[in-house]
């Protein structure tokens, strides 16, 4: 990822985005429209500045940009704080009580270029990318693609549809060799594959993990394959909670093997609690289920 895309990424997730998606609070007493005073836990504090560009930790002298928060927060290094945030391209926090909230919705737009994309079709360059660099077998890509679920983007990248409660799409996650992020304009929702009627329903942080789960399960046919793209929107949450209380259901945690998935599983946790569903935690053998895959491959070959 060149400088460039690095300053664009910045650009489309704010600090504040990152510490909701952790479980943070706005401490509304003590901040200001320049200040923001975020708490988690016991004393935990993070303060958010330049217009969410920027924080620093009072209690020492650890500061930065939304990198180095998601590095402070726990991500292992560079590259995994690197796909934290890339996870949280349209992401909408909780606005504090003196700003305005948002009722904007998608842009338009987002339908139209979506139903002008195709389907990936076996030897394009989509779907090389899926199949030998990702390592997605052929099957989960047709029932995907059946499904409606998948569109070829540009330069060999795939789009996975996020769609809202009436099954329009909304937005899409975007991954290719050298580029991952959100369709610009576009709100996550949840990326799902599977049957309607399924009561198993794993989530995952990213659609790739979705379909390497399905390869790696062998497409069960009792269960919904799902992705957050590493956010935690309303709509999200919404359309978690909606799955969750069906009778009989199944909340699978299928999150990454690190910190940030941890935080994840806990709020799925919650949500089933609520919701009176059961609930597991399910792990890779490796630190995301594609990479899982990945090295399944490999060893095999």
């Amino acid at each position: 990822m060149t400088t460039g895309d690095k300053d664009q990424l910045k650009a489309k997730v704010l600090c504040a985005a990152l510490l909701d998606a952790s479980g943070w609070k706005v401490d509304l007493r003590e901040s200001t429209v320049k200040a923001t005073k975020y708490r988690r836990g016991d004393g935990e504090i993070i303060i958010v500045i330049h217009q969410g560009r920027g924080w620093f930790d009072p209690t020492s002298d650890a500061k930065g940009d939304v990198f180095s928060l998601a590095e402070h927060l726990g991500a292992q290094d560079f590259g995994s704080a690197l796909k934290t945030v890339s996870g949280l391209v349209g992401y909408q926090p909780t606005a504090p009580a003196w700003q305005r909230k948002s009722t904007r919705r998608p842009a338009a737009g987002v339908s139209s270029r979506w139903s002008g994309r195709p389907r990936p079709a076996p030897g394009s360059p989509t779907w090389t990318y899926l199949t030998k660099v990702r390592a997605v077998p052929e099957p989960v890509i047709a029932f995907a693609n059946a499904a409606g679920r998948l569109r070829e983007g540009p330069k060999g990248s795939v789009w996975a549809a996020h769609f809202d409660s009436c099954g329009q799409v909304v937005g899409w996650e975007e991954r290719g060799p050298n580029w991952r992020g959100f369709a610009t304009g576009g709100a996550k929702a949840l990326f799902l594959l599977g049957a309607e009627t399924a009561r198993r329903v794993c989530v995952t942080e990213a659609a790739i993990d979705a379909l390497s789960l399905a390869g790696i399960e062998g497409c069960r046919s009792d269960t919904m394959y799902a992705s957050t793209a590493g956010g935690w929107a309303p709509a999200t949450e919404c359309a978690l909670t909606a799955l969750a209380s069906r009778p009989g259901t199944e909340l699978v945690a299928a999150c990454d093997a690190n910190d940030q998935g941890d935080a994840y599983a806990a709020r799925l946790r919650d949500i089933a609690a609520t919701a009176g569903a059961s609930f597991i935690r399910l792990w890779p053998d490796a630190i995301d289920w594609n990479e899982q895959l990945v090295n399944s491959a490999a060893t095999s070959d």
